[in-house]
This record gives C-alpha cells, sequence and structure tokens, in this order.
C-alpha cells in the first residue's frame, strides 16, 4: 500500500488531534484503504454490546464498558474506500483544533526488570486459583510504555502495519472519548451478511521460525486452543444453525502463529447481532473459563484497565457486510509515547518466563512499526 499525497496525508494525521471521530482501516489480504468518517458531534456511545442491536458504523468496544471506557459507534456519515475517493471525502477538510492529551500518557515508564517484576507477581496471583483449580483457563495482560519516535506518522504507521501484516485487519481510530489506536489483529469475532456467518477460534501461539510456520504444539498450546473452542461452539450455537468447522490448523499472524478453527454458521434475522456479541465476548482467548468468574477475577486483579485491549472494532451493518474484530495487537497513541498491550493464555502448566516473551513476541508486533 502506497502512502497517500502529502496532502491527504497531513490531513489524516492531523485528524487524530482534533474533534473529530474517524476510522481508517484495512481488511486482510486486501490494499484497499476504508474511510469512516463522522461529520460532526460526539460518537454515539452504548454501556453494553445488547444495544448494538439494529445499529451501524465503525465500532471500538472496550474489554469492559463502563463511563470512562464506553462502547464507541462512529456514525458513517461518509465511507470512501482508496485513496482517490478518500481524498474526496476529505476535501473541503481543515487541520482541526487541537485537543488536550491525556496526562495519563506522560506518567514515568518503569523499566524493564520493573516491568518484569510486577508481571510475575501478578502471575503469581493468576497460577494460584488455576492450580487450585478454581478456574480452567485465565488470560493474564499487561501494558508497556514507549516514547514515540520524533517523526511519527498515524497514517504512515497504519500503512507500515498494512505492508508489514498483509494476514490482519488494520485500523486507524480516533475519536475524543476513545483516543486514538492504531491495532493490527488476525482474530474475527463476528463477520457476515445475509445468512451467512463467521467466527474464529484463535488460541495457541509460537513465534516463526524465519519464513518457516512451525506446526509441533504443545499439550498446552492444543488444550487452551480446545478450550476456546468449545467456548465459540456453544455460544454460536444459541443463535445459528447449520455450523461447520474447519480445524485446527496453524494460522500465520506476524511473526507469531496461532492455531485457528473456522467456524462458519447460518442466521435467519441479523437485528440481534449485538445478544451474539454479548454472548460471545469476551471469548476465553482473552479472559478465561468459566466466562464470569473469570471475567471478574481478571476486572479485581490484573492492576490495571485493558480499555480497548481485547474488545472489539469494526464495521457493523447488519443490513449489508458486518467485519467484526478482537482489538489484539494494538497501541493507544498519547502525546509523546505509545501504549501498548498483550496478554496470553495462562494454564495450570504455565511457567512465568515463558508467558513474558510471549507478551514481549505479541507487542513486537506493534514495536516493529513504531
Amino acid at each position: 500500500m502506497n502512502i497517500p499525497e502529502t496532502s491527504i496525508h497531513h490531513l489524516i494525521d492531523n485528524l487524530t488531534h482534533g474533534g473529530r471521530s474517524f476510522a481508517l482501516y484495512r481488511l486482510p489480504w486486501t490494499d484497499e484503504p476504508i474511510l469512516v468518517l463522522q461529520a460532526d458531534g460526539m460518537p454515539e456511545t452504548a454501556g453494553t454490546l445488547a444495544e448494538l442491536n439494529g445499529k451501524e458504523g465503525f465500532v471500538m468496544a472496550p474489554f469492559h464498558a463502563s463511563d470512562r471506557c464506553p462502547i464507541i459507534i462512529i456514525r458513517p456519515d461518509k465511507v470512501a474506500r482508496n485513496w482517490d475517493k478518500i481524498a474526496e471525502a476529505l476535501a473541503g477538510e481543515s487541520a482541526p483544533e487541537a485537543q488536550a492529551e491525556e496526562g495519563a500518557q506522560t506518567a514515568e515508564q518503569p523499566s524493564a526488570d520493573e516491568e518484569k517484576q510486577r508481571y510475575a507477581e501478578t502471575f503469581g496471583l493468576f497460577i494460584t486459583p488455576l492450580r487450585q483449580k478454581q478456574f480452567r483457563k485465565l488470560v493474564l495482560s499487561r501494558q508497556s510504555r514507549q516514547p514515540l519516535p520524533d517523526n511519527f506518522s498515524p497514517l504512515g504507521t497504519f500503512v507500515k502495519a498494512c505492508n508489514s501484516y498483509p494476514r490482519m485487519m488494520i485500523s486507524l481510530c480516533h475519536t475524543p472519548t476513545g483516543g486514538t489506536w492504531i491495532g493490527s489483529t488476525p482474530e474475527v469475532i463476528l463477520s457476515g451478511n445475509g445468512t451467512d456467518w463467521h467466527t474464529v477460534s484463535l488460541a495457541g501461539t509460537m513465534p516463526m521460525n524465519g519464513e518457516n510456520m512451525p506446526t509441533e504444539w504443545s499439550t498446552k498450546n492444543k488444550e487452551e486452543q480446545g478450550f476456546v473452542s468449545e467456548y465459540i461452539r456453544k455460544a454460536v450455537k444459541k443463535f445459528g444453525s447449520r455450523l461447520t468447522e474447519k480445524g485446527p490448523y496453524t494460522a500465520r499472524a506476524g511473526q507469531l502463529v496461532h492455531l485457528k478453527t473456522d467456524f462458519h454458521f447460518t442466521l435467519k434475522e441479523t437485528q440481534h447481532l449485538g445478544d451474539i456479541l454479548q454472548e460471545l465476548h469476551p471469548t476465553p482467548a482473552v479472559c478465561g473459563l468459566p466466562k464470569d468468574e473469570t471475567y471478574r477475577f481478571i476486572l479485581d486483579t490484573e492492576g490495571y484497565d485493558r480499555s480497548y485491549y481485547s474488545g472489539i472494532i469494526g464495521w457493523l451493518a447488519p443490513r449489508e457486510e458486518t467485519t467484526l474484530y478482537v482489538n489484539l495487537r494494538c497501541m493507544h497513541i498519547g502525546k509523546d509515547t505509545a501504549t501498548l498491550y498483550a496478554g496470553g493464555g495462562i494454564l495450570p502448566t504455565s511457567e512465568v518466563d515463558s508467558e513474558w516473551e510471549e507478551t514481549q513476541q505479541k507487542m513486537n508486533t506493534m514495536r516493529n512499526i513504531l
């Protein structure tokens, strides 16, 4: 994908500093940027995914919705595909008035050793109930801040991600409510149109071996993927019919590979997609099992707010094509720093050093495009 002409480049970068809401995204295996721009006003917000029933627009939902971090729906006043149409959609736009940046982004960054020590302490809190068989699986995540380069460009970083990760959904999203986020995710949570719909089970992680995909999976990774598939299977059957599966198989995502199973199913009507999302989210791939108990445990124990990491992002259109993803490899852009997020599934057999290394590898997806 090529960076557009300088004027459009500057306009999109400037939009990330203003009060307008927009999303720029590119679907896997395409070279087509898609812009969703709200003409004015604050984006619509919601407190539950069920409130998305019948809605249309670009959705950004957090791991846990709250007054501070609500579900966001960007109204599609303008939708344009490819740079020439995006240029037409932005015609007449001027540089927006800058908005105040969030102060939390300038907090002192702990050292790498301090980060690992904090992770190890939280890992200890997670592994104990697992080994006591209180839970079957937990997902432990963390955040890490790093300085932005002096010449940082949100659009330039988006284009670099598109060119680096053709298999992933790439997004650049800005709202006054949620700030600016850049992400690269391989995990569909719900996509389709008409009666034909699709979701995936994605769990288990290994690094690439150069350009060779490893295929020998450990028992821990297979078990983790099985938990997620079991959950997805039961959830989909509550709403859909004619369920078919493909997998698990090894799927590449950047410099990592995962175990993946595709689920295809039929929906008779599509005005209640919010209810399906409410049932699916959060999947065991980002939360744990059993769902309600592990969800509450994570909120109480993880030690920070995941915000829009491990939530839902993408295009919602019940009468057209819907493409919604789990917001995985992502970062929140502040004034001078980027906050990166990553997590991994914890089972009773997990070891802290290997789990820490997995989060490092996942964060490299965003580090490499900075």
